[in-house]
């Protein structure tokens, strides 16, 4: 679904078109071949998209027995059916890429915010391993894509064809993309290991953009709350000693960590407004439809306050993330 974009490279991902033949090398055709005989990877439509690849090390830490046939390997015993909390959709390599991508503008850029306000689409992840005793995944197809029919003329004849769907974007995309680089990304990097990101941040942000409707909306809320929540903000019997705001409740300590991030109230307002909407959905009252206004607006303050962070810890490295939210809460007060 990606309109125009500027081919970029960050960390161990690139994004961009491949020729065909740049394909077939990336997917390794031949050994591809011998294991699907009957089956094609067909690339030349798939040249027709963008493409994010991301190469990752891994370190082997199985024999080639398990590595080849890993059920025969399983630890029965373990609790197979456990939840693991922050688990992302896709492997860890392509959502830290994602994260990092998801910092851009989209929802400035977009152009059509009804029909979306992303600039482009992961239907799946096509993974390519090394590893001789692992063998390759079955090829994907195009017609998996998204494809539309554009007719037009060409002289007197009337031409029938097939492209991909794109997501419009402003031209700002074009160029501002390009700052999204090997710079920038190691920068990004480097703070999400500071306090500030020990929460996980990343992971609902990630979330929202994989996330349809109503739960995308409450993605972004939940990336907020991570970013600027506490236990103690329910637990008062966690909260540092004194409590300089005793007796004020958990919604107005975000409403004004908000502010205090961002510098400005209206930051403030706008988050209440999208918690309420989160709190009628959950605790079931009765509630309009989720305008695209509120949608986006989701959208853009979990990219701001994101955004936010990442500034805060290059400024000034953060010790105690407590403390610096508390503070956040201090400023925010004089402005909510």
């Amino acid at each position: 679904m990606a309109d125009e974009l500027p081919s970029i490279t960050f960390g161990p991902a690139r994004v961009g078109r491949f020729t065909a033949s740049e394909l077939l090398s990336v997917i390794d055709a031949p050994r591809l071949r011998r294991a699907f005989p009957s089956a094609e990877f067909d690339a030349e439509r798939f040249s027709e998209f963008h493409w994010l690849v991301v190469e990752e090390r891994v370190h082997i830490d199985r024999n080639p027995e398990a590595r080849a046939v890993p059920l025969l390997f399983t630890n029965l015993s373990e609790d197979l059916g456990r939840i693991e909390p922050h688990k992302g959709h896709f492997p860890a390599a392509i959502e830290d890429a994602l994260f990092f991508l998801l910092l851009a503008p989209w929802d400035n850029w977009a152009e059509f915010h009804e029909v979306d306000w992303r600039g482009f689409r992961i239907p799946w992840v096509y993974t390519i391993d090394d590893d001789l005793f692992v063998g390759p995944k079955s090829p994907p197809s195009p017609d998996s894509l998204s494809w539309e029919e554009r007719i037009y003329q060409d002289g007197a004849s009337t031409v029938e064809v097939l492209r991909p769907v794109g997501l419009p974007l402003s031209n700002d995309a074009q160029s501002e993309l390009l700052v999204w680089d090997q710079s920038r990304w190691d920068i990004v990097s480097l703070i999400r290991r500071s306090p500030l990101f020990e929460t996980p941040v990343a992971h609902f942000f990630v979330r929202a953009f994989l996330s349809e409707g109503v739960d995308e909306m409450l993605a972004h809320i939940t990336t907020i709350e991570a970013a600027l929540g506490l236990h103690a903000d329910y637990n008062p019997k966690a909260r540092v000693t004194p409590d300089r705001n005793k007796g004020m409740g958990a919604t107005k300590r975000m409403r004004s960590r908000v502010a205090g991030l961002l510098g400005d109230r209206r930051f403030a307002d706008e988050y209440e407004a999208l918690f309420n909407i989160r709190s009628a959905y959950l605790h079931g009252r009765n509630m309009q439809s989720i305008s695209t206004r509120e949608r986006v607006l989701a959208r853009s303050l979990a990219r701001q306050v994101v955004e936010a962070l990442i500034l805060a810890a290059q400024a000034n490295p953060v010790v105690s993330r407590e403390a610096y939210i508390d503070d956040l809460l201090d400023r925010g007060l004089v402005l909510s």
